[in-house]
């Protein structure tokens, strides 16, 4: 019979990309609450744009922290050092953040759901992070630009950025890459010409090849329309939960569609997700299955969710029903229990607001047992 031909295309983006600012800058505050409070709250929303830096949302907290200067401090750390691009860490900072609403607190003071919502959580045997290959690789390649104009490898690299991988699929496994997509801004003294071979001689193929792969010059695209040199939020307004794609598996499994930066634990739209990504991820590395989806859903104030099932996509090496006993043993999906079992209530959150918050190394919910 002839190969199954497939493909699919996952794209990641800068630490630098607007969105990706707005989210540093609301896991930048949560960090600061979670050190000094570790009962903190927040839901804190983010919004840059040209010439500014917009706070809102809520915390409920002890502790005593300047939320203009964790803006400005992530804006500076993020390369935004030119106020001739349109927004800077010198950009005005307007804060609208209010007291947790009383509604919303007596329902999760006994550590239930701070919200309605479903989550998932996916893994499978692609790639050594247990993750589907295309977000891997686009993940990759971002984190290679970043560094790249951040130790002076590629000094004309301006900050902000994307990119975009094209896999194929054969009979289901992934077998090679057939197109790669860069958006990078850069000086304007630099031809865009340069910028293409320094983005595939440096970025590109070295990223390719570390996960035995490769793509010729001719597939692929560095800065589409030709010209990009004015980089963030002045040329595109970024929000804070606006990339929850690129935050989870690129598009290849489902998503809850609630966005993660900015929440504390008590926030099932990150806790129950990373729950789900710990349970999937442990039923893959130890061989229950080849790939797995676990599915929860709260209410809120529910301590309990009131769905909770594994799909295994008929690569279970077990009975479904030692599957799920199995899961339920791992970690019940309890907001207290996940709370607990993942000692979520630390400054760990800032590191995962860029490229990705799955397949990383030092979180909690990527531990195997």
């Amino acid at each position: 019979m002839p190969k199954q031909v497939t493909r699919f295309a996952s794209e990641s983006v800068c630490a630098g990309h607007p969105d990706k600012v707005a989210d540093q800058i609301s896991d930048a505050i949560l960090d600061a609450v979670l050190e000094q409070d570790p009962k903190g709250r927040t839901a804190v929303e983010t919004l840059v744009g040209h010439d500014q830096i917009v706070l809102a949302g809520e915390i409920n907290t002890t502790a005593k922290i300047d939320v203009e200067k964790i803006a400005r401090d992530q804006v500076r750390r993020l390369g935004y050092v030119e106020p001739a691009w349109g927004f800077s860490y010198k950009s005005p900072v307007t804060n609208y953040l209010h007291q947790q609403s009383g509604e919303i607190a007596m329902g999760v003071d006994d550590f239930g759901a701070g919200d309605q919502g479903l989550m998932f959580g996916y893994a499978c045997k692609e790639t050594p992070e247990l993750m589907p290959t295309p977000i891997i690789l686009a993940h990759s390649l971002t984190r290679a630009l970043d560094e790249a104009r951040e130790t002076g490898k590629l000094p004309h690299l301006r900050p902000d950025g994307k990119a975009q991988v094209v896999v194929r699929y054969e009979d289901g496994h992934p077998v090679a890459v057939e197109h790669v997509t860069i958006a990078v801004p850069h000086n304007e003294k630099v031809s865009l010409e340069r910028v293409r071979q320094d983005v595939y001689d440096a970025i590109i193929t070295p990223v390719l090849k570390r996960y035995g792969y490769s793509v010729g010059v001719k597939d692929i695209v560095v800065n589409g329309t030709g010209v990009w040199h004015m980089p963030g939020p002045s040329s595109d307004a970024g929000l804070t939960g606006r990339k929850i794609v690129v935050d989870s598996y690129g598009g290849y499994a489902r998503v809850g569609g609630g966005a993660f930066s900015g929440k504390d634990p008590s926030k099932v739209d990150r806790s129950g997700a990373y729950a789900a990504r710990y349970i999937a991820k442990n039923i893959v590395a130890n061989r229950l299955a080849d790939k797995a989806e676990v599915a929860l859903a709260y209410y809120i104030g529910a301590k309990e969710p009131v769905n909770f099932t594994v799909e295994t996509f008929g690569t279970g090496k077990k009975p479904q029903a030692a599957i799920d006993d199995y899961a339920r043993k791992l970690l019940t999906p309890s907001v207290k229990a996940i709370v607990q079992k993942l000692d979520l209530r630390r400054p760990i959150y800032l590191p995962t607001a860029a490229y990705g918050h799955f397949g990383r190394k030092g979180v909690p919910w990527e531990e195997v047992v």
